[in-house]
């Protein structure tokens, strides 16, 4: 039987012991660690009235939105291949509890920490045929314990970033045995399927069977109605959706967009912060002005389109990219690296990013597609304003050229689907075999 370590045991229980002091300095942390306190008591109320153990059930885990989503489509897949078995859903972080209440799950809650009463007591509730962890979130404790009772342990959507902490130590020595247990791996590629092995996976047991993120973006887009009014927003000129955007970003996109004014007075810019706090946005105002640019119009206001346009809302990205003729996604210079692309690839929009994207899998398929551009980094030779501005300017003056670029970017999208179903099967046999 694999067993994890005293020392990762003796870990668990320090950060769990610490983890109400931290809660004190984060809102998000502090909800998350009060909605975790009773958890196994709702999943034991839900249990006694709705576990119906004739049927299997498979249990997803997905620490956050993100994975959540893969899940989601594998999910909607397990659900289509087999409707009458049941499907559980947990997840670490309190950003993900709005997907868990639309997740086609017939019971979803957070998920404890990796302790072994905490295992060994939510395996006695669900009493699951399969736990399948999603991405790399992967608990060794629980892991470990329900492969120890011939549940199979499966990892969907499973990736390991080249630099990645898991693979050096102590992490590696701490996670092996959990790794270890697995019956099966769905990796996205295969240089994903050789650092799992790494991490401890059985070679014998790992297939490469893409990211499920591709069909559950593709689904969202395509449910954006024709109608929605988000859509409207880049009515009137050619319109830039900067998506997830932080400082860094909007002081780069507030002075090219003056620049790009100048030139197509037309030109029309959607700010889309990935923090809109009232500071975030006062900053905002403050820069559009030193930039000489428009006073932006806050998506709250209700006044439609306008030549700067800067959303304060959440959740609300995937359609706002549909109103765009071409975009920019944020992040690309922060340390933790670019936010999502697939959304405006979705849409067929060519994207711009910030020089951190190469730890970016879907980035770089874009890069390769010819359907993104890279802005390099700040140095004395090298000014990211100057790309910015002139791949911006480009694509208003060159509409094929623009088109072209977005026609590629989709193409990368339509190239990787189905990895959601194939995942699926994998589950299925798993189970069934």
């Amino acid at each position: 039987m694999l067993e994890t370590s005293l020392a990762y045991r003796g870990a668990v229980r320090l950060a769990t012991a610490l983890l109400p002091l931290a809660a004190r300095l984060s809102p998000k942390l502090a909800r998350a660690h009060e909605a975790r306190a009773g958890v196994l008591g709702r999943l034991r109320a839900w249990a006694a009235g709705g576990r119906e153990t004739a049927r299997p059930l498979v249990w997803f885990h997905a620490p956050s939105v993100g994975e959540g989503l893969q899940a989601e489509a594998v999910m909607q897949a397990l659900r289509a291949a087999r409707p009458h078995w049941q499907v559980a859903y947990t997840h670490f972080s309190s950003s993900a509890e709005a997907l868990a209440r639309r997740v086609p799950a017939d019971v979803a809650d957070y998920l404890p920490y990796d302790t072994p009463e905490a295992a060994e007591a939510l395996l006695d509730i669900l009493r699951p045929s399969a736990l399948v962890f999603t991405k790399l979130d992967l608990w060794p404790e629980l892991a470990t314990r329900a492969a120890a009772r011939g549940i199979k342990v499966v990892l969907v959507a499973a990736t390991v970033r080249p630099g990645s902490g898991r693979l050096g130590w102590p992490a590696r020595s701490y996670l092996a045995p959990g790794y270890a247990s697995l019956s099966a791996v769905a990796a996205i590629d295969p240089a994903d399927a050789v650092r799992l092995s790494a991490l401890g996976a059985p070679p014998g047991v790992i297939a490469v069977d893409g990211d499920p993120r591709f069909d559950s973006v593709t689904a969202k887009v395509a449910a954006v109605r024709p109608d929605d009014p988000l859509l409207r927003l880049g009515r009137g000129g050619p319109t830039l959706v900067a998506g997830s955007t932080w400082e860094d970003d909007e002081v780069l996109l507030l002075e090219a967009f003056a620049r790009v004014r100048a030139r197509h007075p037309g030109a029309k810019l959607i700010l889309v912060p990935h923090e809109p706090t009232a500071a975030h946005l006062h900053k905002i105002d403050e820069m559009s002005q030193r930039a000489g640019l428009p006073v932006p119009v806050r998506l709250s206001a209700g006044t439609g389109a306008a030549p700067l346009l800067v959303v304060d809302k959440v959740g609300i990205l995937a359609a706002l990219y549909g109103a765009g003729m071409m975009a920019y996604v944020g992040g690309g210079f922060r340390r933790a690296g670019l936010h999502s692309v697939l959304e405006p690839a979705a849409w067929g929009l060519p994207v711009v990013m910030g020089p951190n994207w190469r730890e970016s899998r879907d980035a770089v398929l874009l890069q390769e597609a010819g359907g993104a551009v890279a802005l390099p980094p700040r140095r004395p030779d090298q000014s990211p304003f100057e790309v910015l501005t002139k791949t911006w300017g480009g694509w208003i003056e060159q509409d094929a050229k623009r088109t072209e670029a977005g026609r590629r970017a989709r193409a990368v999208v339509e190239q990787n689907l189905g990895a959601s179903a194939r995942c699926a099967e994998l589950i299925v046999r798993t189970v069934e075999g």
